[in-house]
């Protein structure tokens, strides 16, 4: 693998930047792999990289039905944060936190990590008692999660305005400082460069149709529109089409798919240089390194695997934007987006074997962006070692025969 630095660049220069290494190759499918990923995005990628780190296991192919995170990983508000409810979610993804703030320099690619911290706006009563509550969850683990007063609100997000008209007025905020951006293409970039330097394969534009299956049932390979491919180990990261290519094996899997839509303004002057989070509104917003205010909504009211605008959870979402923010009513709207997440009943994530031996799923990521380091550690620990990863035991499927779920308000809270 090439490595970028100060030196290449200068090098480059010197025959007009036309002589850099692809980024990652784009070998021939073979007939037969030790693993196949099917799921081209940041979780795939990272599960990759690390079965190749961690576990020295190269004869991986992952493949990829479009272009290399041109999905869910293309379509999210690239938010990284911490604040859950449940010791094992709060524990999860603090540690993918830890692993963002090292990615950069770990891989060898710039993915504009932005550790900006987030504020949460608390416009009820019941809203500050649930905070009060995860913050004191938090503080067993070591992320912090402090109140702040009203007036402090208003310092640290000037662009603010004024509160006496507003239907909720703000009682208090919350500040989660470990909360961070980076750049969501520049994360599946970097994992693919390192996976592929280790030796994995990545194929794009090859979609996994069926599977095959022995004669004991146990899937052996996968059917593709580039012909038949064997495999020991199939591993699905597919993101919010896991429930559809799963029941194309005939497994049922625990999850409802719905659109969850974000759309952008055009460029403009810094204004906000947190991120801010309005959960009793379904709102929140930050501002990206080109300039753009980013604004997240919340999901269709009905499962859905469209991915774009539902008109009126727009609506909502844009009247709760300009009357807490009444300066933003003359801002362009530049684009708009939707993304299809699956989550589990229990809004926790599923990292788990199936009934179905030699296929396994990681999936059920509700904003998912947040855990791909993570995510890829602990599903690269389950497909090499056959046993969950002490910080995924409890992402297992038999939570829901065994009555052992995880209601994580966490995640649906921050809609």
């Amino acid at each position: 693998m090439q490595r970028y630095s100060i030196y290449s660049l200068v090098r480059n220069a010197l025959t007009h930047h036309e002589e850099w290494q692809r980024a990652w190759r784009s070998p021939p499918l073979k007939p037969c792999y030790q693993i196949v990923i099917v799921g081209a995005g940041g979780h795939g990628l990272s599960t990759a990289y690390h079965l190749a780190k961690e576990h020295g296991l190269t004869d991986v192919a992952v493949l990829e039905k479009g272009w290399l995170g041109g999905g869910n990983t293309a379509r999210n508000t690239h938010t990284i944060r911490s604040n859950y409810i449940r010791d094992v979610s709060i524990r999860f993804h603090d540690v993918s936190v830890k692993l963002y703030e090292q990615m950069s320099r770990e891989l060898n690619f710039n993915i504009l990590f932005s550790q900006r911290s987030m504020i949460d706006l608390i416009q009820s009563f019941g809203k500050l008692r649930d905070l009060r509550r995860r913050s004191l969850a938090m503080a067993l683990h070591g992320p912090r999660y402090q109140l702040i007063s009203v007036d402090e609100l208003q310092r640290r997000i000037p662009a603010m305005g004024s509160l006496d008209r507003v239907r909720l007025p703000p009682l208090a905020g919350m500040v989660h400082p470990e909360a961070a951006m980076a750049r969501h293409d520049a994360v599946a970039w970097s994992y693919a460069r390192a996976a592929d330097a280790r030796g994995v394969e990545i194929h794009q534009h090859t979609e996994v149709t069926g599977f095959t299956r022995g004669p004991d049932g146990a899937v052996t390979g996968v059917e593709t529109n580039r012909g038949t491919v064997r495999a020991d180990i199939v591993a699905l990261a597919t993101a919010g089409s896991t429930s559809d290519v799963a029941r194309r094996a005939g497994l049922s899997l625990p999850l409802v798919t719905r659109n969850l839509q974000a759309f952008v303004s055009e460029p403009v002057k810094p204004l906000i240089d947190v991120i801010v989070n309005c959960p009793d509104v379904g709102l929140y917003l930050m501002q990206s390194d080109k300039g753009e205010i980013v604004i997240g909504g919340g999901t269709d009211p009905y499962p859905s695997y469209r991915q774009g605008s539902h008109f009126a959870t727009f609506e909502d979402t844009v009247a709760s934007l300009v009357e807490l923010f009444p300066r933003f009513k003359a801002l362009k709207m530049l684009r708009q987006w939707g993304g299809a997440i699956e989550f589990a009943y229990d809004a926790s994530p599923i990292i788990s074997k199936t009934d179905l031996p030699g296929l396994l799923v990681s999936t059920g990521w509700y904003g998912g962006f947040k855990s791909i380091p993570v995510g890829g550690l602990t599903f690269a620990h389950l497909i090499a070692t056959g046993t969950p990863h002490p910080l995924a035991e409890a992402f297992g499927l038999d939570r829901f025969t065994g009555l052992k779920f995880l209601l994580e308000a966490g995640t649906v809270a921050q809609r």
